[in-house]
Parts: structure tokens; sequence; C-alpha cells
């Protein structure tokens, strides 16, 4: 596989039950990918499988990322456990400016997917993702 190639979410049905599901994975993965505060083994494996070298049900049950994955939920729960209250509503409001931009987001996704394709001739059509 190319470095330039990203899966498709249709690509994540193995592991997904609808479009939906495989919508927010993608996006799940591709924010992994990104994410530098995290793990290096939880980088590597988002972006293995959106590369489409590691199939999404393989590197789920591979132990080198369940460790990391485990890791990471322990470090939340344990931020989690000594944040104070303040600290906690303070959480909650930006957990919710946080969560409605990311439903704006994936509305535009879906609009994105979902909007028909004319195949006209020389207008822009859909090119696949990013």
């Amino acid at each position: 596989m190319t470095a330039d190639r990203e899966i498709q979410d249709e690509e994540l049905m193995g592991i997904a039950q609808d479009p939906e599901q495989a919508l927010r994975l993608h996006r799940s993965l591709r924010t992994i990918a990104g994410a530098t505060s995290l793990d290096p083994a939880l980088r590597d494996m988002a972006r293995s499988v959106l590369s489409g070298d590691v199939d999404v049900k393989d590197a789920f049950q591979d132990p080198r990322y369940t460790e990391a994955v485990y890791q990471r939920l322990h470090e939340m729960r344990r931020a989690a456990d000594d944040q104070t209250y303040a600290e906690r509503q303070q959480s909650k409001g930006q957990f919710a400016d946080w969560d409605a931009r990311q439903q704006a987001d994936l509305d535009r996704e879906r609009a994105e997917r979902d909007a028909p394709v004319h195949g006209s001739g020389g207008g822009v059509g859909r090119t696949g993702r990013r």
C-alpha cells in the first residue's frame, strides 16, 4: 500500500454495524493517528488501519495495541479521579462544546457522503476521501 492511500468508510464495515458507525470509527482513527499526545503504538495502529496495511479486526486484537489502549484508559481514569468538582464542571462544559463541534463536522461529512453524484461530463465530481 502506498502512504497516500486511505481506506474508505465501507472498508470498516467488517467491524462497524452500519455506515454511521463506520464514519465515526474512521473519524476516530484519523484523530488517533494525528494525536501527538497519545502513545506511539496507538498512533501506529491507527495509521496502519487507515492505510489498509492492517485490518481493523486484527488491530483490535493485537496485544501491542490493546495494551496501549488499556494504559491510556487507566491514565484517563486516574486524571478524572484527581479532578476537583470545579474542574469536573469545567470539563463537562468543554466536552459539550467539543461534542457540538464534532456533531457539526459529522453532519457535514454525512451530507458530503450522501450527496448525489452528477456524472454529466466536465463538472466537478466526488473524488473520494482526503
